[in-house]
């Protein structure tokens, strides 16, 4: 038997008392000092996450669990929001940026939760070249004129400023830091360019766009830095919606810059339009969560392959020498929360193509991980749709569960004679988890995986996140399939970050 021996504890009578610093590490507790009313208490917990108690039942056109509460663009493995997709970059498993489904259906499926929990943005249109008009300071050599385009079937503003330092527009708005705006561009050194405020520091932050394939740069400017996105090649009119502070914290991280301003502390100064182009529909807005939204929801439809899979063009390494993916594999996970998305983009649009799209997402669900596909079976007997489709399979739980929502929104949103397999593979789906459930109980937690089944390896123990994450999934089930397994597995998880554990023989 070890002993472990303290370089310092402290005693009280026949008590003993140890550091917390030593009870946090052994038990994995979490704790702190609080003052209050004049008096010092230690208030501890043995988890950090938070239960979700569904008030209703799970509703496919409504709210995605509790992603209201998610913010996936100021996430560090975010490199930055894409002008010319829309949609994040990570670097989770590649350091120069990739796109991950998974976090693009995150993204927007956050968005849209958040367009339902938040009151009405507000918002300004400061060109439209009809009823709105800005007053845009033109320099000598510059033009700006506003006339029919036969695309858009609608007044645009046609501005050029080759010869110039740009027009200027000065824009006072607040802390209302999203921008949309309708662009178009005929020569490629044409730009737009927001200068952005810091009110504390008297600094000046410009932020452009330009039309290139540059993902982003940052540059120094004078007295500070410049952070530059690039839009494609802008020969097309396309829509540009931007968090003008996400972008701006994404170039002070590239910059290696120290602390970054607080969103309260920012606002748009003014903004140049430089080069040859159309614009309208210039707008600033306190929020655009479903111009984002969508953002996502066409991306998922333009970047869907032949075999309804949205691949992951990154190498995945699972456990080290014993399951790795290599780049083009799919994921249950990234396939269910895109469908969940896709389907609610048909629910508010009315528009076919995202439906399709969803449809189009569960041929992997029927293929085997070996076949390319997402499905593994348990014991030659369960069916399983993996998050990371390995051979031999792992057996995540969280993904597993997402993927199952996601069928349950196409049957519950697709009309009757679309839902296809939807039915069939939700119910199988959730025969297997609730057969499969017991094995991921720890007795004091949960396990993220199977691989110490599969693999050969040690039990691969749930985070807190993950697990609250296992027990808001189950609740969510709940509220849609009345067995009681489902509420009596997640009672005895949400008891074990209580501090609860199994009894012992």
């Amino acid at each position: 038997m070890a002993i472990e021996t303290l370089p310092r504890t402290g005693k009280e009578g026949q008590e003993v008392y140890l550091p917390f610093t030593f009870l946090e590490k052994y038990y994995e507790v979490y704790g702190k000092l609080v003052k209050s009313k004049g008096s010092e208490h230690f208030e501890w917990s043995h988890s950090y996450s938070k239960i979700f108690k569904p008030t209703s039942p799970y509703n496919s056109s409504g709210m995605f669990m509790y992603f209201s509460n998610y913010n996936v663009e100021v996430r560090d493995r975010v490199k930055c929001i894409s002008a010319i997709e829309g949609v994040p970059v990570s670097t989770q498993w590649e350091a120069s940026g990739y796109y991950y489904p998974v976090q693009v259906a995150q993204y927007g499926l956050s968005h849209f939760s958040k367009n339902i929990s938040e009151s009405n943005p507000r918002e300004k249109i400061f060109e439209d070249a009809s009823v709105n008009t800005a007053k845009w300071q033109i320099p000598k050599g510059a033009s700006v004129k506003r006339q029919y385009d036969h695309l858009k079937k609608t007044n645009v503003l046609v501005f050029n400023s080759l010869a110039t330092a740009g027009i200027f527009l000065r824009l006072k708005q607040g802390n209302d830091l999203v921008l949309s705006v309708d662009v178009r561009m005929f020569s490629v050194n044409s730009s737009i360019t927001v200068f952005l405020e810091d009110r504390d520091r008297s600094q000046i932050f410009p932020i452009s766009y330009t039309c290139s394939s540059m993902l982003i740069e940052a540059k120094n400017a004078s007295g500070g830095f410049a952070t530059i996105y690039g839009m494609g090649s802008c020969q097309s009119w396309n829509r540009l919606t931007r968090d003008l502070y996400i972008d701006l914290v994404k170039g002070h991280a590239l910059s290696g810059r120290g602390k970054r301003s607080s969103r309260n502390k920012i606002r748009i100064h003014h903004l140049i339009v430089k080069g040859h182009g159309q614009l309208d529909n210039l707008t600033l807005a306190s929020s655009n969560h479903m111009g984002m939204f969508y953002s996502s929801a066409d991306w998922l439809v333009r970047h869907q392959d032949p075999s309804g899979g949205w691949p992951i063009g990154v190498k995945r390494k699972i456990a080290a020498g014993k399951a790795d993916l290599n780049p083009g594999w799919y994921s249950a996970m990234g396939q269910g929360q895109a469908m969940s998305l896709l389907m609610r983009a048909f629910y508010r649009s009315g528009k076919s193509h995202y439906l399709e799209a969803a449809l189009k997402g569960m041929i992997p669900f029927s293929k085997s991980s070996t076949e390319g596909g997402v499905r593994a079976y348990f014991m030659n007997q369960y069916p399983w749709y993996e998050e990371y489709p390995t051979v031999p399979p792992s057996f995540v739980l969280n993904g597993f569960i997402y993927s199952l929502i996601g069928l349950y929104d196409v049957v519950s949103l697709a009309p009757s004679n679309r839902v296809g397999d939807a039915q069939l593979l939700f119910d199988q789906g959730m025969h297997s988890l609730k057969k499969l459930l017991p094995l991921f109980d720890t007795g004091s937690g949960t396990v993220y995986d199977l691989r110490h089944f599969t693999l050969g390896l040690a039990p691969n123990i749930a985070r807190w996140d993950y697990h609250s994450t296992h027990i808001n999934q189950l609740l969510l089930l709940s509220t849609i399939d009345s067995d009681s397994i489902l509420t009596t597995v997640a009672e005895r998880w949400m008891n074990y970050m209580q501090g609860k554990r199994a009894a012992h023989n």
